[in-house]
């Protein structure tokens, strides 16, 4: 995540969700910080796992928060776009998660979806070395592990 990016997860984590933080977040994503697309951000901050557009939407109805489908996808993807959340791909769909700043992996439960974010070190010395038995020169990757969580086991 770009070092400005950085500064604007860190606003928008450190307080809340509807507060100046996310106003700069979704500015920065190109997206006016409207009242629904704060009712989004929030409800990303109050969950661990992926979720997807669809999935979100049904939860915020059900809430009857009044978001439309076509404002929670265009406000995940800008989101994610900017590099404020994790994208996953599941059943042929985009999950998405909110995400730490630092640069991390991530388990993820196949069952529930839920994600646990792995510090770079458990995964890098592994990638420098196969990448260098290859003959490669690493400038970026992303290791998503996936399985079944020991609360779906």
């Amino acid at each position: 995540m770009a070092a400005a990016a950085t500064v604007r997860f860190r606003a928008m984590e450190g307080g809340d969700v509807a507060g100046l933080g996310a106003d700069v977040a979704l500015r920065d994503a190109g997206l006016r910080a409207t009242r629904q697309r704060l009712t989004v951000l929030k409800a990303l901050r109050e969950r661990s796992d992926a979720v997807t557009a669809q999935d979100l939407h049904a939860e915020l109805r059900a809430a009857r928060e009044p978001v439309g489908l076509t404002t929670v996808y265009r406000t995940l993807t800008a989101l994610g776009e900017a590099g404020f959340l994790d994208t996953f791909a599941r059943e042929g769909e985009q999950a998405f998660r909110l995400c730490g700043d630092q640069h991390h992996h991530h388990l993820v439960c196949e069952v529930c979806n839920a994600v646990v974010e792995l510090e770079s070190d458990q995964v890098e010395n592994w990638v420098r070395s196969v990448a260098s038995r290859h003959g490669f020169s690493v400038t970026g990757h992303r290791a998503d592990i996936f399985g079944i969580c020991s609360g779906c086991a």
